[in-house]
């Protein structure tokens, strides 16, 4: 009669503890819609601009839910930072993809762009609430709140990134540096010099297992988003010479835009405003109103397309200009992560990357003066709500969206009983 073993043999042990470990990695990708969940409550809260959305992307993906780690985070930035097109947007899709793959990059720029496309689509249709917007108090308070979001940024980012005196120092001299040449090919500049000194004078590292971030994308995936991405920017242009389609103008337009703006935000409005006021598509005051709305709403400026799209063409106009301007940064994060995934674990490539996020460290610290401050600190009232607004959200850690409103609400008072004045 057969006696079974009292023991369990050591390679089912091991079996069961690989199965364990494959289980728990599993469970810990998320889904579509959880990834758009969360980016939709960033959409409707992320006021500020593309700096203070890394400050909220921070808050909320790395503090909170903790989907990767500081390093891991730091060096997605500094990745879009070299590419072109919106910055915030693109980091966004590239934790998209960590988190539930391709399709969690779609969750993560839909939730995260549709609150200020659909706003701004309304007010292109008429809506008028946001009528003088560009001297109200609760705007003003919106700048302020920036203030403290991207300072608690720089704060938490400078602890973990530039631990030591040489990566302070190069901090400072980013910063510095970006302060000098404020263009996004000074930024550039910041960047690779930074790059260059870390390879040269920071002791390599490599990342541990438990800092780094996989980015589920094959190369071959990354290889066909670049044909695509490079196949739409030289062929659009020969079809629309051979193609009577205004919507294929428009496309080309749009799509060449996204491609070819490095900084993002305000850096597309000039650009905008030539491929759509000279063809006389919009009119110079339908793009000036436009832009007065774009800064009364979260999320990222690049959604200015859909109002200048439904002020051309309805909901059709909005959809089509919407994803002509995003379409390329999808296509680049796509065509990236896959290569950059692999470099970045290079012991001598992370050297180079501590002294890139040492500069990333430094341009955020040059946004956090200008434009964040000298843009919302005017008086000492202002300093003092921006203080507030810090303190909620360093020390007290309540939840941002909680201190954008308070911050909006202060911002109003101050002006109704004239402190700004």
């Amino acid at each position: 009669m057969y006696d079974p073993p009292t023991a369990i043999p050591e390679e089912i042990e091991l079996d069961e503890t690989l199965a364990q470990e494959i289980h728990s990695r599993v469970h810990d990708r998320g889904s579509f819609l959880e990834v758009l969940g969360v980016a939709f409550r960033l959409g409707l809260t992320s006021f500020g601009g593309p700096i203070a959305h890394l400050g909220y992307f921070r808050d909320e993906y790395v503090v909170r839910r903790k989907w990767l780690d500081e390093r891991s985070y730091a060096d997605l930035v500094a990745l879009c930072q070299f590419l072109p097109g919106p910055a915030s947007s693109q980091v966004g899709m590239a934790i998209g993809v960590a988190r539930a793959r391709l399709p969690g990059a779609l969750a993560a720029w839909l939730g995260f762009t549709l609150p200020s496309a659909l706003a701004l689509v309304l007010f292109a249709f008429g809506v008028s609430a946001l009528g003088g917007a560009a001297d109200a108090g609760w705007l003003h308070g919106l700048k302020i709140v920036a203030v403290a979001v991207v300072a608690q940024a720089v704060w938490g980012m400078a602890k973990s990134l530039c631990p030591d005196r040489q990566r302070a120092t190069l901090a400072i001299l980013a910063a510095i540096g970006t302060l000098s040449w404020p263009s996004a090919v000074g930024q550039l500049v910041s960047i690779a010099a930074s790059g260059i000194i870390g390879w040269w004078l920071l002791p390599p590292t490599s990342l541990g297992a438990e800092s780094h971030s996989h980015f589920p994308v094959s190369r071959r995936a990354g290889v066909i988003a670049w044909v695509v991405f490079v196949a739409l920017l030289f062929g659009l242009p020969v079809l629309r010479q051979a193609t009577a389609s205004h919507s294929l103008d428009v496309f080309d337009s749009f799509f060449r835009v996204g491609s070819l703006v490095f900084g993002g935000g305000h850096v597309v409005l000039p650009l905008l405003q030539a491929e759509v006021v000279g063809p006389g598509w919009v009119t110079k005051e339908q793009f000036v109103a436009g832009y007065g709305a774009a800064q009364a709403v979260p999320g990222p400026l690049f959604t200015f397309a859909a109002y200048l799209g439904a002020v051309m063409d309805g909901w059709n106009g909005a959809l089509l200009t919407l994803v002509a301007i995003f379409l390329p940064s999808f296509l680049l994060v796509v065509g990236a992560l896959p290569f950059w995934d692999s470099l970045r674990s290079k012991s001598s490539f992370q050297a180079a990357l501590s002294g890139i996020n040492a500069a990333v460290v430094g341009l955020l610290l040059a946004a956090l003066y200008n434009p964040v401050w000298t843009s919302a600190i005017d008086t000492s009232s202002d300093f003092a709500l921006g203080l507030v607004a810090f303190g909620l959200l360093t020390f007290w850690q309540w939840p941002p969206w909680l201190v954008v409103l308070l911050t909006a609400a202060g911002g109003e008072l101050l002006a109704r009983v004239g402190t700004r004045s």
